[in-house]
């Protein structure tokens, strides 16, 4: 199944990925973390979801892009599992601005590409996402086709996804939730 979990800044949105991954059968989980490093800021983050999941039995993955060519087989540990119980991708925005700043011609397609890749090398996969346009705020160009990219990926992901959540002030609120059959 795949779940889309989505929310602003600061809502609880990760913790609740953490926790709805962990809920899932299973016991091979790959985290994948998008994040690149720029400054203090993003050093001080990553810390902190990394002290979130510490001792959770997530195995990390850092893939700041091209998750196209992401291959599970070719990770060492994972080699023998033929595919993961559960993959969770954190986060989405910080996946499209790589892929947007990297190249940004052809980077909404290139996610989703990367998307169903994943879909096909797990049982599960949750994709952390934010909420975008909500702010009511004027930006410059460049960051409104970013937002734009955005934007239309988590559209993509609500649609294909069987179970979409947003989490507001630490509370999910079910959007979507397709079972599956």
């Amino acid at each position: 199944m795949q779940y889309l979990i989505t929310g602003g800044s600061g809502s609880g949105k990760s913790e609740y990925a953490e926790e709805l991954s962990l809920s899932l059968n299973g016991e091979r989980r790959i985290y994948l973390a998008t994040m690149r490093i720029w400054n203090e800021e993003g050093r001080a983050r990553v810390q902190r979801h990394t002290r979130m999941r510490s001792g959770k039995g997530f195995l990390t993955v850092e893939r700041s892009a091209d998750l196209a060519s992401f291959l599970l087989s070719e990770l060492p540990f994972a080699k023998k599992w033929g595919q993961a119980d559960v993959i969770l991708l954190e986060c989405m925005s910080n996946l499209a601005v790589n892929e947007f700043y990297d190249r940004e011609e052809g980077a909404g397609e290139r996610i989703l590409r990367g998307i169903h890749g994943l879909r096909a090398q797990c049982r599960d996969l949750v994709i952390v996402t934010n909420e975008v346009f909500s702010d009511g705020m004027a930006y410059d160009e460049e960051t409104r086709r970013y937002a734009s990219l955005l934007a239309g990926l988590n559209r993509e992901l609500a649609r294909d996804s069987d179970v979409v959540t947003e989490v507001v002030f630490g509370i999910p609120t079910a959007v979507k939730r397709q079972m599956q059959t």
